[in-house]
């Protein structure tokens, strides 16, 4: 009897996975950016896979269903897949289902274009969710000790959230000890995206995601990482971002979603070393960079091209804590002096800096004479470990919210009339529930230097 019962456990246990394994899917669907007029769907299959396609069609049944054969190569240990959509009505919900080897696959799909408002509506409002650190337990390749990540449930709770994006914001992955090798550096995504308790979320909205140091490679590593390149490949691979950078350089990118502009910086393929100086004989060493000189140029030019009321620059690590005995920007003299004294100079209105990698969530605020605030708001852990506040930190006097010791993702929500817009940052639990809340409107980031 207790043989039957626990095989009846098992069955149950695994049954998530079971879809996959008979299907050939490994992961996914994942939605991508949807646009206008087009959409990009990401999956995975398995080296025993010899076909797939994709077949969509309008939900509301009129018009015809389109089958698209995915025409890129098959068979690798590693399949990542991409799909794009093209020629779709705007403001439309379409329905798709994958082929696998010529069959129904039961892996399906929703989305629906965006809505052309510009010249002809006010911005609407919409929410998105964010947060960085998510760890998956592998006990066999962990360290030994308390594991590291934490309840995976909070996936199935932002799955439920009526969301435009989830933009995940670094360290979306952990590699460990065991990955650093070209083909360690494919397996840590390839097993972690395949995790049952995602696959609701990775079809549920669009995804972007930009990457920090445990995704792009070993702890606090930088330009020096030999396997940075792989580590590029890799990336392009399981995300489906709208571009990687420039002449095969980093992955930064722009996001724009109604009137609000999301640069997503890349804090690794340039970065100098952490424990390089940042001042020699009291002056500060500007060669000592996060970004670097070619993404600073595209940073500064997309910024003052930027027409949206709220410029979100995306950094993995965070910016303007000036109290963190951690690597932010500040440090990083070559490339945060010259960008203050940017938007100073330019009078950028409606930047805030949006950032992960902490452990913790805070907002904090750094007045300049003159000028309106700047703010950084750190979401972190999804999954990972938590971090409690101390030392210096432990009542930092620019920090106006604080969250700390629990795991927790964001919703970011803008909305109000043209002119009157405010974006509001919830900090939600495993569960849903707010933990906190903090606001700022686009009237209050509005340049005062002339």
């Amino acid at each position: 009897m207790k043989r039957g019962f626990r095989i009846i456990f098992l069955l149950l246990f695994f049954s998530p996975m079971l879809p996959a394994q008979q299907t050939g899917i490994v992961s996914g669907p994942m939605l991508g950016p949807v646009e206008l007029r087009d959409a990009k769907i990401w999956l995975e299959v398995s080296p025993s896979v010899r076909s797939v396609s994709l077949r969509y069609h309008k939900k509301d049944g009129t018009g015809k269903s389109i089958t698209i054969p995915y025409k890129g190569e098959l068979g690798r240990e590693f399949n990542p897949l991409h799909f794009t959509i093209g020629g779709l009505d705007i403001n439309t919900r379409y329905q798709y289902t994958v082929l696998i080897d010529g069959k129904l696959s039961g892996a399906k799909g929703e989305f629906t274009t965006r809505d052309l408002w510009q010249w002809r509506k006010p911005a609407p409002d919409f929410s998105f969710i964010t947060g960085s650190c998510s760890y998956f337990n592998q006990p066999e390749y962990d360290r030994p000790g308390k594991p590291y990540g934490g309840d995976s449930s909070i996936f199935l709770t932002m799955a439920k959230e009526k969301a435009a994006f989830m933009l995940w914001m670094g360290d979306n992955w952990y590699t460990r000890d065991v990955d650093f090798s070209e083909w360690g550096m494919w397996y840590r995504p390839h097993h972690d995206r395949a995790m049952p308790v995602l696959q609701p979320l990775l079809k549920a909205m669009p995804h972007y995601a930009t990457w920090d140091d445990h995704d792009y490679g070993p702890n606090d590593i930088g330009s020096d990482f030999i396997l940075k390149e792989e580590s590029r490949q890799i990336f392009q691979q399981y995300w489906c971002n709208p571009s990687y950078g420039f002449n095969g350089q980093g992955i930064y990118t722009l996001l724009n979603y109604a009137d609000v502009d999301i640069f997503m910086t890349d804090d690794r393929w340039w970065r100098s070393a952490d424990d390089t100086r940042d001042s020699i004989d009291g002056q500060p060493n500007m060669e000592k960079r996060m970004l670097g000189k070619e993404q600073m140029d595209w940073l500064q030019n997309a910024l003052l091209f930027s027409q949206a009321t709220f410029k979100i620059i995306l950094v993995g690590s965070q910016v303007l804590n000036p109290v963190s005995p951690y690597d932010k920007m500040r440090d990083f003299p070559g490339d945060f002096l010259p960008l203050m004294k940017f938007l100073e100079e330019n009078r950028i209105s409606g930047v805030l800096f949006l950032t992960g990698d902490r452990h913790h969530s805070e907002v904090i605020k750094i007045d300049r004479p003159g000028n309106y605030p700047l703010y950084d708001i750190t979401i972190s852990p999804l999954t990972s470990g938590t971090h409690h506040f101390s030392g210096a930190e432990k009542n930092n006097p620019y920090r106006v919210f604080g969250l700390d010791e629990k795991q927790n993702y964001g919703r970011i929500s803008v909305s109000g009339k043209t002119g009157e817009r405010v974006l509001e940052v919830n900090f939600l639990g495993i569960k849903g529930e707010e933990l906190g809340r903090w606001s700022v409107s686009e009237k209050a980031l509005k340049s005062t230097v002339h």
